[in-house]
């Protein structure tokens, strides 16, 4: 077993390990998997955005309104966490969002600390209109897949974002260790 610590998680040529896919001889970051998951994304959100501009609705907008739409989330706080923000950043999002007349927030009566959202009439008409936009891009994306390509390429993708959370759960509990 070798003991020689790998530049940034990859092995050299020399040594190659089992699941070593990448080898930092000859890398070339257009062909890894993290740059094309990057650019799928990328290219993913702006057909949405696309899509979405006669609504008014930028990309950043339009999580969020989906989360509150879908029961996701009900408080900034969730908001924020569900969207992978800040609290400062969300609270400019929504406000925003209440700008456009597309949310509200309202106090709780129970616990008057907490403010809750909700979507107008307004925002409600347009979240409505989201999920088929995402399925559009999204299957347009997929055009030329068959349906056993597709299902194993979800499980593929699920199989990397398990093992994406695991590593990081695993870092996360260490860094509080330290």
């Amino acid at each position: 077993m070798d003991s020689t610590p790998h530049s940034e998680g990859c092995s050299d040529a020399s040594t190659p390990l089992p699941g070593d896919f990448y080898r930092t001889e000859g890398y070339t970051p257009n062909e890894s998997v993290g740059y094309m998951m990057r650019r799928i994304i990328s290219l993913l959100a702006l057909g949405v955005e696309r899509e979405l501009e006669p609504t008014g609705l930028t990309n950043a907008q339009w999580v969020p309104m989906l989360k509150l739409y879908t029961g996701c989330a009900s408080t900034a706080a969730e908001l924020a966490r569900q969207c992978d923000l800040d609290a400062g950043s969300m609270t400019r999002l929504l406000d925003r969002l209440e700008a456009k007349e597309l949310c509200r927030r309202t106090r709780s009566s129970e616990d008057r600390r907490v403010v809750n959202l909700e979507l107008t009439e307004a925002g409600l008409a347009a979240a409505r209109e989201i999920p088929a936009i995402l399925c559009g891009v999204q299957n347009a994306l997929l055009a030329g897949f068959s349906a056993e390509e597709w299902t194993t390429l979800k499980s593929y993708l699920r199989r990397m974002l398990d093992t994406a959370q695991t590593l990081n759960a695993s870092i996360e509990k260490n860094d509080k260790q330290n």
